[in-house]
């Protein structure tokens, strides 16, 4: 009897591995995607369109607020379900081939991010938060969650690339905390008593800027000190970005009054204060440019779902495109390292799907990124 079930344990057991294998041979991770690219003429302005993958499956850019095209603006990490499970993609702007780069079980998609000097990228799969290296898909287990505890949405780098952002938690209470990457074990940086989402670290401070999700954001040192809610104005909060050169915060202003327009604001943490940059035709989202002199947004005006331009001096907006996308807060509209080109994602054509637009006579190219 026990010879039976040995023998049964080992033919599941190759049974298991010969599948797992037939997977890898059908869609190996270094094998390239052919191109996937529709060119189009946009409805409203004519100018072109590229879909850059195709809606006959999901595909989806990383939070807006991390990294999603690397410094020298030729590759763009995303995730899609082509294998039949969402996986980790890059994709070569200039060939529009896409590789696979993960092949894990329980991937956060969310928790995508590539490091700052675009060599590697993060992401959490299941409990653990790995490291993976873009050229070798070398990957190792940075950190696990303990036991009864789960994770909060978000994951962030810090500006040295030595250290990962994230938090979890554990009954009416939650905790941010930071993984090296070297040996050695997690910090907590600050506890409270609601969750704790979406942390991004200061670019040239040890400064943490935290949410509560749409009702606060909050602002903590690297220590753990001075840890204090911002003054905002009045309303929900959208989307929230670092300046590049981490003087501002700069987020979207949702007031409760549905006939207020939407506004892009900015906070000083410096100084304390608190502006309006522009109000906007009702953006769901928006991104900005590296000196923060063009934001891109996406519109949630229902007769006019478009993809616009809005130039900080002059407050102005221009229209790129139409996104046509069920839920504008998901197009998720950045610009590419050099402000050379707007990325963002839509459904419009079923399934979420990745899309371009090139600026480069609408917009100045900003500085290659340095350090």
């Amino acid at each position: 009897m026990a010879g039976t079930a040995s023998q049964t344990s080992r033919r599941i057991f190759l049974g298991s591995s010969l599948a797992a294998l037939n997977l890898a041979a059908q869609i190996p991770k270094s094998a390239p995607v052919a191109p996937e690219l529709l060119r189009y003429e946009d409805a409203v302005t004519e100018l072109e369109v590229v879909r850059l993958t195709d809606p006959a499956h999901s595909s989806v850019l990383p939070a807006g607020y991390n990294r999603a095209v690397t410094r020298n603006s030729s590759t763009l990490l995303y995730s899609a379900d082509r294998t039949g499970q969402q996986q980790a993609f890059r994709l070569d702007l200039k060939t529009s081939e896409s590789r696979q780069l993960t092949e894990l079980a329980d991937l956060d998609i969310t928790s995508l991010a590539l490091s700052p000097d675009s060599r590697s990228f993060c992401c959490f799969a299941g409990q653990s938060l790995l490291l993976i290296s873009l050229g070798s898909l070398r990957q190792r287990e940075i950190y696990r969650l303990p036991e009864g505890w789960q994770r909060c949405p978000g994951v962030s780098w810090m500006p040295d690339g030595m250290r990962i952002l994230f938090a979890e938690k554990r009954g009416g209470g939650s905790r941010l905390r930071v993984a090296p990457l070297a040996p050695g074990p997690a910090r907590t940086i600050v506890e409270a008593q609601f969750d704790v989402e979406h942390p991004a670290a200061r670019p040239g401070r040890d400064q943490i800027l935290y949410r509560q999700g749409a009702e606060a954001l909050w602002l903590v040192d690297g220590s753990g000190a001075n840890n204090r809610r911002l003054k905002l104005a009045a309303g929900r909060i959208g989307s929230t970005l670092w300046s590049a050169d981490g003087k501002n915060i700069q987020y979207l202003n949702l007031p409760e009054d549905p006939a207020q327009l939407h506004a892009i604001r900015e906070f000083s943490p410096d100084a304390a204060a608190e502006r309006l940059v522009a109000k906007t035709s009702q953006f769901a989202c928006f991104g900005v440019n590296r000196d923060s002199s063009v934001f891109v947004g996406a519109s949630a005006n229902r007769s006019s779902p478009t993809v616009l331009l809005l130039l900080r001096v002059t407050r102005r907006e221009f229209t790129l495109c139409e996104h046509k996308a069920s839920r504008p807060e998901t197009v998720a509209p950045v610009f590419s390292p050099d402000s050379q080109r707007v990325i963002f994602q839509s459904d419009r054509d079923g399934r979420p799907a990745i899309y371009s637009i090139h600026v480069d006579k609408l917009v100045e190219p900003t500085e290659a990124e340095t350090g």
